[in-house]
């Protein structure tokens, strides 16, 4: 059976996703048509309920929870990896415009349905003049003086200090503190349409992606370069580190407890619709 699978070229996921999609692992008959997009592109197709199996964050999943279900593999939560806001100017007098006269400052952002744009918007409620840009040109329009401020994900945590731009907060720390959970920040989804017993053997061979993984770390290792936009060879494993790790196997209570959270949080502050599905993957029966 080919499903289409959709996820970023970042090296978390072609880290996750190398020996399921070369089969060096056993796939259960399953094969895939891959699809790399940045993070809002995955979102946006998601929201028009396009690929089988796609990874997306979990802010947009609220707004796609009636046509996909959250699987327990592959997701990308943790401590320490949050989001950041950066500046190329004073980063204490920015926060402090930030908290209040916020309006004309203006915020580069990786997409309107990001869980990096969602906790910006519980952060900083009023920082509303905000511009749409592909994650990885967001450093760039800082120092080109095209935005204020840049909403930084993924690898560029490791690169922006090297450009000269400074941390004005970072809000996975902000978030830790508020709730004592790991930020949810991506998740991997199952299209609804598909029986129950193909969800829950996509998950299986996630997990065992993962696993494959984690016990070959650099069995990928060409391939996750392949699509690294020339990052160094360190850079690629500090951020597999820092993205994949016991969520990415399996969610288990705790992961579910995280996002439970940040989709309560999210509806207390309108930043999503109410979610009346049950996101989760239900348990296989035996």
């Amino acid at each position: 059976m080919k499903l289409s699978l959709g996820f970023s070229p970042c090296p978390n996921d072609t880290f996750i996703f190398d020996a399921m999609i070369h089969h060096k692992i056993d796939t259960e008959g399953l094969t895939f048509d891959v699809f790399y997009d940045d993070v809002e592109t995955l979102n946006q197709k998601a929201m028009r309920g396009e690929p089988d199996i796609t990874k997306l964050s979990y802010h947009a999943f609220a707004y796609v929870a009636d046509k996909y279900v959250l699987l327990d593999a592959g997701s990308a939560l943790g401590f320490g990896v949050g989001p950041l806001l950066i500046c190329k100017e004073d980063p204490e007098e920015l926060r402090t415009q930030l908290t209040t006269h916020n309006a004309q400052l203006t915020i580069g952002i990786p997409g309107k349905y990001t869980t990096a744009n969602f906790l910006l918007g519980t952060a900083f409620p009023n920082a509303t003049n905000k511009v749409e840009l592909v994650f990885s040109d967001i450093e760039d329009a800082v120092l080109e003086g095209r935005v204020d401020i840049g909403l930084i994900i993924h690898e560029n945590r490791f690169t922006y200090q090297d450009k000269g731009l400074k941390k004005i907060i970072d809000l996975g720390d902000y978030w830790e503190k508020q709730t004592g959970c790991a930020i949810p920040l991506g998740g991997i989804v199952a299209n609804r349409n598909l029986p129950m017993e193909v969800q829950h053997k996509i998950n299986r061979v996630i997990r065992r992606s993962v696993e494959f993984a984690f016990e070959n770390p650099k069995s990928g290792l060409e391939y996750i370069r392949s699509h690294a936009q020339e990052m160094s060879e360190e850079v690629m494993y500090k951020h597999i580190e820092l993205y994949v790790n016991k969520y990415s196997v399996d969610l288990g209570a705790e992961g579910k407890k995280a996002i439970k959270l940040l989709f309560n949080k999210a509806l207390e502050n309108k930043l999503i619709p109410e979610v009346k599905d049950d996101i989760f993957l239900p348990e296989a029966r035996v």
